[in-house]
């Protein structure tokens, strides 16, 4: 441990509370996003839609979670965190609300590319927020503990809809309702335990310093370059689950309804234990000599492993050597987003905004085609097996570009655990 950290004060219960707060919201991201997947073959039935159309709804939410990343991460750098953040979260909530009352493909479209555009506030807000609370050497815990909400409320939605959806005509539409809802009490925690100057900026100078870009240019334009090629490879393979898995596992492999659902969760319980672990993971390389980058890039590589195990899944019949490798494929697939986070933010102390926000638009500009075409190919084929091999091996390309062109370890690595 660093002298740095030796003399840092121990950490308020209300920044660790906070973190816990940005874990409900991106777990209520994740809800409202979902329901949609969860719920896709009865909202494709009453509105109508063939899986192109799906298809489709998945890539206009996509562009607009692309545009909204640019325009929430500008603002999160000159608005006031405190406010903006509700604000955001108030907003997707509402338009998860409301497409509870679709009746056509034409309005469900609008509001899922009203909650694209909203929910992708979530990550610059929350990282923005993470990297003002937070000391350097607490940061990677804490972005594991953000980032965990994403399986949290993956596995809460499938339940949900369980709980909720009768299964009756329209019962699809009362599971978006409640999730929207749940918005107002988290709008309402975070202004009772934010308070005005919490917010402000880094805790420390030091972490100025340490987080500060390199000085030569160069190297700053390769590892933005070499993290766009991150993002998009990764969020290729996560959002390609995310939106595919339940239709695949009814319709190629004749699950039912409910094993869908129950097997949905246990999918992102295990996501959710490789995103804690891939924070561990990093740190407990790092206190036993290995360097931040080091640890950083071998845990990203055992990640990418997992997934890659997909070219041996998308062939499989059903059987539980099949679900098994969907929970290798989901454990790693979450697993990857600590290390990529920690990665970047390194690029920048005081525009962490606006850097979350350019990321998030070149991952969600370049992914979102991908559904209209997935949607087409398994209508003209009926098989999901070749998008189901290529998505799980794109992170491959991912580990590639960071081997390759990330500068070599810096001795100041080894000046304490931060990984």
């Amino acid at each position: 441990m660093s002298v740095e950290e030796a003399a840092a004060p121990p950490i308020a219960w209300r920044t660790w509370a906070a973190c816990g707060l940005m874990l409900f919201a991106t777990a209520l991201n994740y809800m409202d996003r979902q329901a949609l997947a969860q719920q896709a073959t009865e909202v494709q039935a009453e509105l109508h839609l063939n899986d192109e159309q799906y298809g489709e709804l998945e890539y206009w939410f996509g562009i607009a979670f692309a545009a909204g990343g640019v325009v929430t991460g500008w603002l999160v750098d000159r608005v006031s965190l405190r406010w903006m953040y509700p604000a955001i979260l108030l907003a997707w909530s509402v338009v998860g609300f409301l497409t509870g009352g679709a009746t056509s493909y034409r309005e469900l479209l609008i509001y899922r590319v009203l909650l694209g555009f909203f929910e992708t506030g979530q990550w610059p807000c929350a990282l923005a927020a993470s990297q003002r609370l937070l000391s350097r050497g607490n940061r990677a815990l804490g972005n594991s503990i953000l980032q965990s909400g994403a399986s949290l409320g993956a596995i809460a939605t499938p339940l949900v809809v369980l709980a909720l959806n009768s299964g009756d005509a329209g019962g699809w539409r009362i599971p978006f309702r409640v999730i929207g809802a749940l918005g107002v009490v988290w709008v309402a925690a975070w202004l009772v335990l934010i308070r005005p100057g919490d917010l402000d900026g880094p805790q420390e100078e030091s972490d100025k310093r340490a987080d500060a870009p390199p000085s030569d240019p160069a190297t700053t334009i390769r590892r933005v370059a070499v993290l766009i090629v991150v993002v998009i490879m990764i969020n290729v393979c996560w959002q390609y689950f995310r939106a595919w898995m339940p239709k695949m596992l009814a319709k190629e492999h004749g699950y039912d309804r409910n094993a869908v659902q129950l097997f949905s969760s246990a999918y992102y319980v295990a996501a959710g234990i490789g995103c804690l672990a891939a924070g561990y993971l990093s740190r407990q390389l790092f206190v036993r000599g290995w360097s931040v980058h080091g640890a950083r890039l071998a845990t990203f590589a055992g990640c990418v492993a997992l997934t890659s195990t997909s070219l041996a899944a998308a062939y499989l019949p059903a059987s539980p050597l099949l679900l098994g490798l969907l929970l290798a494929i989901g454990f790693g697939s979450l697993g990857q987003f600590p290390p990529y986070y920690a990665f970047t933010q390194e690029i920048s102390a005081r525009r962490m905004g606006l850097v979350t926000g350019l990321f998030s638009l070149a991952a969600w500009g370049a992914t979102a085609p991908m559904h209209p075409a997935i949607g087409r190919w398994i209508d003209r084929t009926g098989s999901y097996a070749a998008p189901n091999a290529l998505a799980g091996l794109a992170p491959v390309v991912a580990l590639l570009a960071l081997i390759a062109l990330w500068d070599l370890p810096r001795r100041s690595d080894r000046s304490g655990p931060s990984a």
